[in-house]
């Protein structure tokens, strides 16, 4: 099954530490993966920036929301157990409880508030109900963003000249560590193509091996046959990997062709080539920056 919203573990969770004993995140996550009987994929699913998974995002905030209503408690080096408020709280039986739940204590209403004021554009309505956490609806904020970056720096690409987009793709893939020096790159991609490059470029920057690249600023769907025609170019040429970058799509049949081929062939849309000119920053520069920072609990462990 899919993972909850967040604010569904808030009772399971302080239902399973109410023995008062001391407890690691680790032992909740477990325990919370069992009561909604998720499998490994779901534990597994990471979040867009793929820095951590969902799941134990998830479980990060659900303590981090007790503890702001002091419903939980630090026990140090990681560790925490039930707070006597927390259990009054399970006293009265709740069936239920949420972030609304949470704002009859002063301490987490005083910090919930906060976190609104800094959402621009979600009601304190709509952030008591959400049931992504705080940093998954920056996270979704953030991919938000780049779409609409990706489609606008595509439409500038589109807009370029041939010659333009042939230093672009040198660039994009000097960016990534291929062909060396910009100057080589340069050189070892030469011959011009149909609005676009045809050549080759290192793969390495000792150039142990070389791979074949075709360009095509295009905006109608590149098919199989093109893509069988620069497979034949590689064959004719000895050549074992190659690079097939357009700005429109493959077509499904031109994607299933080359995974059984015994070359090793790549092909990049504009989705994709819009994706790898933000990642390495390529017709791209930065703005702001965010740097999302979170508690040490060990540094604050005393034993």
């Amino acid at each position: 099954m899919a993972i909850p919203p967040f604010q569904h573990f808030f009772l399971p969770f302080l239902s399973f530490i109410s023995d008062g004993k001391e407890h690691a995140l680790q032992e909740l996550a477990e325990h919370l993966a069992k009561t909604f009987d998720l499998s490994q994929d779901d534990v597994n699913e990471v979040l867009p920036s793929g820095r951590q998974t969902r799941f134990r995002n998830r479980v990060a905030w659900t303590r981090t929301y007790l503890s702001k209503a002091l419903l939980v408690e630090s026990a140090g080096r990681g560790r925490f157990r039930i707070a006597q408020r927390g259990r009054e709280l399970l006293a009265t039986n709740p069936t239920k409880l949420d972030a609304r739940s949470l704002q009859k204590y002063p301490e987490f209403l005083a910090f919930h508030q906060a976190s609104t004021d800094d959402n621009a554009g979600n009601s304190a309505e709509e952030q008591v109900v959400a049931g992504e956490t705080p940093e998954e609806r920056l996270e979704s904020s953030y991919q938000a963003l780049r779409k609409e970056l990706a489609q606008a720096l595509l439409q500038q690409v589109l807009n370029a000249s041939p010659a333009f987009f042939e230093q672009l793709v040198v660039d994009l893939l000097v960016a990534m560590g291929y062909g060396g020096s910009r100057g080589d790159a340069g050189k070892a991609v030469g011959q011009s193509g149909d609005e676009g490059i045809d050549g080759i470029i290192k793969e390495d920057r000792l150039g142990l091996d070389i791979i074949y690249l075709q360009a095509k600023r295009w905006q109608n769907p590149v098919g199989r046959p093109q893509v069988q025609a620069f497979v034949g170019s590689l064959v004719g040429k000895g050549a074992g990997k190659g690079v097939m970058l357009t700005t429109s799509r493959f077509s499904d049949d031109a994607r299933q062709f080359v995974k059984h081929l015994q070359q090793k062939v790549v092909l990049i849309d504009g989705e994709e080539l819009a994706a790898l000119m933000i990642d390495f920053n390529v017709g791209v520069s930065a703005t702001t920056q965010y740097v999302v920072k979170k508690i040490d609990l060990d540094y604050f462990g005393e034993e």
